[in-house]
């Protein structure tokens, strides 16, 4: 990459981040004016007060206007124009009016067909040097299913103030990179804008969030993310390929897949909420949302790093990243767990004390204290 290509992505990267930064806020009044709130009625909920959703509109404008000033639009970009502008209307409509969920898998596959339509389409999969080559309709299938789990995966995560924006931002980044290595100009200055986008909303959706990116973000930047690595990362040519768009989207991938197993296991409908996502249950032990999005975004990193060291074809450095990555993980999760776990036995016997200090005390010294006071 030479220098006038780094400055045209630097530009593209403020100019997607300036954007968004802009948009927001007119974005957040319209989701008032719409009744686009996130009320909070249930336990999965970890806010406290109505906070407005939909805010993944001004991600999705700043990246639009984005690629049509930086990017050349070919059939295929065009091809992701349109698929990303069907699932932002599905998003803000299920923000707005929250569709059946059968509804709304059929619009994401309707809006996901559009990328084979348009020529984005898995055609072979390098597994280990093995070429697993597809037919057209196996193609087609293959494509539609993989951008259906990405954008639901993405979606799935987006339960922290922050979370789904920052995990988005890290894949984007991380395919940026294995692009410029492949000299894959065009797909890097896709996602780098995509992640100048995310990082323009950020300031909003970071805790304590004042706007959510809703369902309207998190489909669109699932769905953006999992087009852009059909066209930078299934059409490599390196041995270990078939792992990387895996290893990068591992973390909401993952979580996807133990919620579904989670879900047959217990009979309950694929599609229904529950509190057993990686996230709950990290603050279900304790952790306040920034410790967990911080973990979490630390384990999306770390997939990160690997994938990239995999597209280098230095598998034996991945693994090792991996491993090490995996043994510190574990023995700060257990520092952490330890510290939390001490933090809420603290305060479970201070409320002990205060009560039992309250119930002993009689009325009129209670009335001398607060008079003192």
């Amino acid at each position: 990459m030479n220098v006038n290509s780094l400055i045209y992505g630097i530009l593209a990267v403020l100019l997607a981040g300036l954007l968004t930064f802009t948009l927001t806020p007119p974005v957040r009044v319209l989701a008032h004016k719409l009744g686009a709130i996130d009320v909070p009625t249930d336990q999965r909920r970890m806010h406290k007060k109505p906070i407005p959703r939909m805010g993944g509109l001004a991600i999705f404008i700043s990246f639009t206007l984005s690629i049509l000033l930086f990017c050349e639009i070919n059939l295929q970009v065009l091809g992701l124009i349109v698929g990303t502008t069907v699932i932002v209307i599905l998003g803000m409509l299920d923000d707005v009016y929250r569709l059946n969920a059968w509804i709304k898998l059929l619009i994401q596959i309707c809006a996901a067909s559009v990328a084979p339509l348009t020529g984005t389409t898995i055609e072979f999969i390098n597994f280990f040097g093995n070429y697993v080559v597809f037919d057209k309709v196996m193609s087609f299938v293959v494509t539609v299913f993989w951008i259906v789990a990405v954008t639901n995966a993405v979606n799935l995560v987006d339960g922290l103030d922050g979370l789904a924006c920052g995990i988005s931002t890290i894949s984007a980044f991380s395919i940026m990179i294995v692009a410029i290595l492949q000299l894959d100009y065009t797909v890097a200055i896709i996602v780098a804008i995509l992640a100048g986008s995310c990082l323009g909303f950020l300031p909003y959706n970071r805790n304590p969030a004042v706007i959510f990116m809703g369902d309207t973000g998190a489909l669109f930047l699932g769905y953006a993310l999992s087009v852009v690595s059909i066209l930078g990362l299934f059409k490599m040519d390196a041995i270990v390929s078939f792992w990387i768009p895996f290893l990068i989207f591992g973390l909401p991938l993952a979580d996807t897949l133990f919620a579904t197993i989670r879900r047959l296991v217990h009979r309950q409908p694929i599609f229904a909420p529950d509190r057993g996502h990686f996230h709950h249950k990290l603050i279900d032990i304790g952790f306040t949302q920034k410790q967990a999005v911080t973990i979490l975004d630390s384990v999306s990193a770390m997939f990160a790093v690997s994938a990239i060291t995999f597209s280098e074809g230095k598998t034996v450095v991945s693994v090792l990243i991996i491993i090490v990555s995996f043994v510190i993980g574990i023995l700060n999760y257990r520092i952490l767990v330890g510290d939390a776990k001490m933090r809420t036995q603290t305060g479970l016997r201070l409320k002990n004390y205060l009560q039992g200090h309250e119930e002993n005390t009689p009325v009129g010294e209670e009335t001398n204290i607060n008079e003192k006071e």
